[in-house]
């Protein structure tokens, strides 16, 4: 975990006292909403159906034990007793008010937390794996480099008003945990062949209105390099892409536009007038950065403790770790996923009761440490075997041990039409009534690694595009009705889903969805084939011919 320093308690305590006074100028009517609009947006503040909604970056998905109770402080003084996290490793409270919103910022900032670049046409939060520096198949903590890369680009005056907002991801382990390739640049840590550390980069990759994966560019490029060719991706995004329509600003047309030939020779001719300057990364630099990471004191343990042997007979303790245990690269521990996606429940919801919780268990089992994945769930790392039976139950008590994680009820969701001024359709009560009509756990754990995406509108915030199964809310007539997508996945062999047909009423979904998991039971070769793996061998047609036999 990194140990922010004085200059960056600085760097957000001015940050607090500025939005301060900008909300006093806003309440006392010398700035007017339009006035306010951008000076609010660039620190995470939006104005959504109900109230404004503060979203918090949570950097790489990491958070400390002290930072989630102080989550859980505002969710408790501030919003209505909970918090939202996202897709892209950020937090969001949905109800707070604008007199609030400096005080509730200010109690953040004094753990380290802030919304800096969570919205506008700026460098996004930096994500990554969510078992970054505890995964068995990582060639090396990927935070480092998202590191390195928030701290060049928070505030950057060069990159603070782009074409359109800009997300980076990095990854280093062989399967892609991060979803890299959806995202604008994607950094993917890996060795060439003399054994040297560095990157492929992925440029183009993004969803909503008009979906691509991300591209390569450059298959190498050394560690010593990210700055700047970061550094001259972005200057060629400023100045190539759209600002004349929104709807074509994003990088990603504009590398379809030019091709990815024009754009890559573009970038590196930017890149060399740079690369031997000052954003050159020596060693020092690297391990400067590498020393703020505070990592655990592991014991010396060993796999398959006492304590997991005696559990041998508890079906239901099994039947949790099978789907929530993940292997540790340290032997004797193990990395332990809390699913936020209870029966009837909002997906990514937590209750300040149970961020509080949570919290006390990190501290306990953890280390103190606890992390964000962009499906919506928390991750305990850092888990010693032994420990697992007695967390298992503390978890179970605050209703966060569903093994439902990957199954078909872990579904991703926007906020939808109940929060988002952009929605014209609902996501939450979809989702809701999914996991009811999927409490059969046999049957979830029958229906195996299945990936439920819904979004309430084009922009795809639910990751629709990449879902096994994809929804989309979209307005038609009046009405909200459904788009379904088959086959996309969001890992190393990133796709995007194909259309099915013609959209269906908001009352036909979840029928719908169960047509499809139907379908695929009776489709399948034998019952260790995935369903994206059907659709993969299959096609959609077979499930479109299902699904529009009776409508």
């Amino acid at each position: 975990m990194y140990v922010y320093d004085a200059y960056d308690r600085a760097l957000v305590n001015e940050r607090v006292a500025e939005f301060r006074d900008q909300v006093g100028r806003r309440l006392s009517g010398e700035l007017t909403e339009e006035e306010f609009k951008p000076l609010r947006l660039m620190n995470g503040v939006y104005l959504q159906l109900h109230a404004y909604m503060l979203r918090i970056a949570i950097p790489y998905g990491t958070l400390s034990s002290e930072q989630l109770r102080m989550l859980a402080h505002v969710a408790r003084r501030y919003d209505r007793g909970y918090g939202h996290f996202t897709t892209r490793q950020n937090i969001q409270f949905h109800w707070i008010k604008l007199e609030e919103l400096p005080d509730a910022m200010a109690e953040l900032a004094s753990v380290g937390m802030h919304g800096m670049q969570t919205s506008g046409n700026v460098v996004r939060n930096i994500t990554t794996d969510q078992w970054a520096g505890v995964a068995p198949d990582e060639i090396e903590d990927p935070s480092i480099w998202a590191e390195v890369i928030r701290q060049h680009v928070t505030l950057h005056p060069e990159f603070s008003f782009m074409p359109r907002k800009f997300k980076i991801a990095v990854g280093a382990s062989s399967h892609d945990r991060a979803a890299l390739r959806i995202h604008d640049l994607a950094l993917q840590l890996h060795r060439n062949e003399a054994g040297e550390l560095g990157f492929e980069v992925m440029v183009g990759g993004g969803l909503g209105r008009t979906p691509f994966l991300a591209k390569t560019i450059k298959p190498f490029l050394h560690t010593r390099d990210v700055l700047s060719y970061v550094e001259a991706l972005l200057r060629t995004y400023n100045q190539f892409g759209r600002r004349d329509n929104i709807y074509k600003a994003r990088i990603k047309i504009l590398v379809h536009e030019l091709g990815v030939d024009a754009f890559s020779k573009e970038v590196e001719s930017e890149w060399q007038s740079i690369k031997d300057g000052a954003l050159a990364l020596d060693d020092a630099i690297v391990a400067d950065i590498t020393g703020r990471f505070s990592y655990p004191t592991y014991e010396d343990l060993k796999d398959n403790p006492s304590e997991l042997v005696a559990t041998r007979n508890d079906r239901a303790f099994n039947t949790w770790f099978g789907n929530s245990v993940a292997k540790h690269k340290v032997p004797g521990y193990a990395i332990v996923t809390l699913s936020l996606k209870p029966e009837g429940g909002t997906p990514g919801d937590a209750t300040a009761v149970q961020m509080d919780a949570v919290a006390d268990l990190a501290d306990r089992y953890s280390f103190g440490e606890v992390r964000v994945g962009h499906e919506q769930n928390l991750v305990l790392p850092h888990v010693a075997q032994r420990d697992l039976p007695a967390l298992w139950r503390a978890l179970d008590a605050i209703g966060v041990a569903m093994p439902n994680v990957n199954l078909i009820s872990d579904i991703i969701s926007c906020p939808g039409l109940d929060y988002c001024s952009l929605a014209n359709a609902r996501s939450i009560p979809i989702a809701q009534e999914l996991t009811r009509r999927f409490r059969n756990l046999d049957l979830q754990r029958d229906l195996g690694r299945l990936h439920i995406n819904i979004s309430g509108c084009i922009n795809a915030c639910g990751h629709h595009h990449v879902g096994h199964i994809g929804i989309l809310g979209v307005e038609k007539n009046g009405e909200e009705v459904y788009q379904i997508t088959l086959g996309g996945k969001a890992d190393e062999d990133a796709k995007l889903g194909a259309l099915i047909g013609p959209a269906v009423p908001y009352a036909q979904v979840a029928d719908v969805v169960e047509d499809i998991a139907q379908a695929y039971l009776e489709l399948r070769q034998r019952p260790e084939e995935l369903f994206i793996d059907t659709v993969k061998r299959i096609g959609v047609e077979p499930f479109r011919e299902r699904v529009y036999a009776t409508r």
